[in-house]
């Protein structure tokens, strides 16, 4: 559960494998209908937000395996309270500063301006206004631009 939320925080999607050890040696396992349901209820029940996994029987080298795709953008993803990220095939745990830091950098992806959706018509558009914050986003170099904005009908 820990290494689908770091999983999670770093990439927004992943895929794991029980019974495949990580040097990718394929032991393989008992998968029933019970082990697959299990799976899929531990890690609906252990991660916060949700996620709800494909989970699913596979067999590599003539051995079972349990098959778990899953993804998510609701980050940060927490496994009992704890966020973690992934680096290289470690799952580690976010100090406060960090997730802190985390939350900073999703949100202001998140609420950027240009991401958000407007209610308005083109015609409720201030032509003036557009284009003096059409200009400050040059000057801040959010955007480049080199012919000004004409209004067409």
């Amino acid at each position: 559960m820990n290494s689908i939320s770091a999983i999670l925080n770093k990439h927004k999607h992943g895929e794991l494998y029980f019974g495949v050890k990580p040097d990718g040696t394929v032991v393989g396992q008992v998968v029933t209908e019970e082990s697959l349901r299990t799976v899929s209820q531990k890690i609906k029940n252990s991660i916060e937000p949700k996620i709800y996994p494909e989970v699913k029987k596979v067999i590599i080298d003539g051995k079972d395996c349990i098959y778990v795709k899953f993804e998510g953008n609701n980050t940060p993803y927490f496994t009992s309270g704890v966020a973690r990220i992934r680096v290289a095939d470690e799952d580690l745990i976010m100090s406060p500063q960090e997730l802190a830091e985390y939350i900073r950098k999703n949100d202001r992806e998140e609420n950027r301006w240009e991401n958000l959706v407007s209610n308005k018509s083109i015609n409720d558009v201030d032509e003036e206004l557009l284009r003096k914050y059409t200009n400050q986003a040059h000057e801040v170099g959010r955007i480049a631009i080199n012919i000004p904005i004409k209004r067409r009908y």
